[in-house]
């Protein structure tokens, strides 16, 4: 795979891809023509590149570069950084759910039920002074 870039950087790439699992054969590339300045050089060459990583259905377009090796080598980054994001997204959010169910399922102490107790007590006696009326026979007085 000719990316453009040195082999390093293209070894660090494939450690990334390998480390999140992402494999070559799941991701379609396609090049496509660019817009945008650049005359002759856009319109004869398709530099863009596309790719689309099947089990996850993410999908990334670049045409940062003039160089479709470039371009091939930041569209994988960018489609690492979107797995890798959307990874840890669903890692925090199963994190939070079981975060979740442990406080439903915590009991609470003898001072928080005290506490409670007191301003349900405190809010009901509001309400109850909220309603009050006076009586028929108290209402001829006034």
């Amino acid at each position: 795979m000719k990316l453009g870039v040195s082999k390093a950087k293209q070894e660090t790439l494939r450690a990334r891809m390998r480390s999140l699992g992402i494999r070559e054969e799941d991701i379609e590339e396609k090049f496509i023509r660019s817009s945008g300045p650049g005359g002759q050089k856009v319109n004869k060459t398709s530099t863009r590149v596309y790719l689309s990583h099947k089990p996850t259905g993410i999908e990334v377009k670049c045409q940062k570069e003039r160089s479709q090796a470039l371009n091939r080598f930041l569209a994988r980054q960018i489609l690492i950084k979107k797995i890798a994001s959307q990874r840890l997204r669903e890692r925090l959010e199963q994190i939070k759910s079981i975060e979740k169910l442990r406080r439903q399922k915590r009991k609470r102490s003898k001072r928080e039920k005290e506490k409670m107790l007191k301003e349900k007590r405190k809010r009901a006696e509001k309400k109850k002074m909220r309603s009050w009326r006076p009586a028929p026979d108290e209402l001829s007085y006034y």
